[in-house]
């Protein structure tokens, strides 16, 4: 993922906008835009500032590659698994328009999908401003889990279209919708920093020129505490 991508995600997985974080780095806003659109480049000294800021190091900034540590065959053979089961759980469940399963609290919403040994769980809280987890477990054992915390931004939010966007995730972007994707007048976005195993990202959504609903999601492959 480029500089210019990562620093986007970043930015407004902190809730700030363009002004404030030139404002903390003593930057005009311009400087800003225009790194996150990939026109310019920061200098070391701002380098150093954001790193420190986003509590990421120099090299991640800088590095144009995906995050995590080389596994071996089977374990890859394991995460294509695990996608491949992800993706299908999300169509046979929320996505997918399925009925919910027994609430796990008080007024929250469940979504449940077995498939072979794996099983998946989807359980939120709220509407317009909602929170909650997706878990994967494989012979009930937990490996995977996402947080996620959105909210609509105006009326003419479609819970359709997000889901119909939900449905065209593909195994290199399994992590919530495709990295963009359009049907009529609405126009659905996600940027994702790192892989399967460890990530974070932020998605939105567009009605004409006008955002009308975002979340921000992290998560990734859960393992077993060494002794």
């Amino acid at each position: 993922m480029l500089f210019s991508d990562k620093l986007q995600i970043l930015r407004k997985s902190k809730g700030i906008t363009q002004e404030e974080l030139a404002e903390k780095l003593q930057v005009s806003r311009q400087a800003v835009a225009k790194w996150e659109s990939g026109m310019a480049y920061p200098d070391i000294f701002n380098l150093i500032q954001l790193s420190e800021l986003f509590h990421v190091t120099i090299d991640f900034l800088v590095k144009n590659k995906e995050c995590g540590k080389a596994v071996n065959q089977v374990i890859l053979s394991d995460l294509d698994e695990l996608i491949e089961f992800k993706i299908a759980a999300v169509k046979n469940t929320y996505a997918g328009y399925a009925n919910e399963c027994s609430p796990s609290r008080t007024g929250s919403h469940d979504y449940c999908y077995e498939k072979g040994d794996y099983r998946y769980y989807d359980t939120w809280l709220g509407g317009e401003a909602f929170s909650g987890e997706e878990a994967i477990w494989k012979n009930e054992i937990p490996i995977f889990a996402m947080n996620y915390f959105g909210r609509t931004l105006e009326d003419t939010f479609s819970g359709d279209f997000l889901k119909e966007a939900l449905r065209m995730a593909t195994k290199k972007m399994p992590y919530r919708g495709p990295e963009y994707y359009q049907a009529g007048e609405y126009l659905y976005k996600t940027k994702v920093i790192g892989n399967i195993e460890w990530f974070q990202g932020y998605e939105e959504i567009y009605y004409h020129d006008t955002k009308v609903y975002e979340c921000f999601y992290h998560g990734g492959v859960l393992k077993e505490e060494k002794q």
